[in-house]
């Protein structure tokens, strides 16, 4: 909610440390909850509704500001809010579906999230892409396609580590690798590269998986 607040007052590029403070306790409740046992109904329903805000809504807003400062706009901008009803549906169908064990069916939230937070700052940091990541045009086809991906049935690599064996583990070792390159290189806005590269190198671990290679 914090980080909704300072987008709506125009403080978009602190969109994405909400983002990435969120993932990190989103990580830590999961894992506290594993070590200790400690499941429970209300914490699987809280956990989802707290990423629908942070993860669906908080998007939502920062790709409707986006669009908005690209001109003199009444009604384009509210294209944006399919983000967040595509996240409340991919959080509702996480829920239930009980294929997502070692993959994902579908983009993450977090992934969505972040990926359309750090747009910014990868428009501060590459100028050039701003031709595209900033303009109207682009933010559009942009919110179109990866509100589909929310939802969409397609098989994505969940991060998920049962070993360290390199060969097993190799296409999760490539994102983990082109990740800390892009933030390296870009900064922030090298998350939106990594999660370019985590969706295309997916797609290229499915069609070794359908060829009945080991991932």
């Amino acid at each position: 909610m914090a980080g909704i607040f300072y987008v709506l007052e125009g403080r978009v590029l602190l969109a994405v440390y909400f983002v990435i403070l969120a993932a990190v306790f989103d990580f830590l409740d999961g894992f506290l909850a594993r070590t200790m046992q400690a499941y429970s109904e209300l914490g699987k329903q809280l956990d989802s509704l707290a990423d629908l805000v942070t993860f669906g809504v908080l998007p939502t807003f920062v790709v409707f500001k986006l669009i908005h400062q690209g001109g003199e706009f009444t009604y384009l901008p509210f294209v944006a809010f399919l983000i967040g009803v595509q996240s409340a549906v991919r959080l509702a169908k996480f829920n239930i579906d009980t294929r997502q064990t070692d993959r994902f069916i579908g983009l993450p939230t977090p992934a969505n999230a972040l990926f359309f937070t750090a747009l910014p700052h990868l428009s501060i940091a590459v100028p050039g892409v701003a031709t595209i990541t900033a303009s109207t045009a682009g933010l559009l086809f942009l919110t179109v396609l990866f509100a589909w991906l929310l939802t969409a049935e397609l098989p994505l690599i969940a991060l998920k580590f049962k070993s360290f064996d390199f060969k097993k583990n190799l296409f999760r070792y490539l994102i983990l690798g082109c990740g800390g390159l892009s933030i390296v290189l870009f900064g922030l806005g090298g998350i939106v590269f990594t999660i370019l590269a985590y969706i295309l190198l997916s797609l290229v671990d499915n069609a070794f998986a359908d060829n009945g290679s080991p991932t």
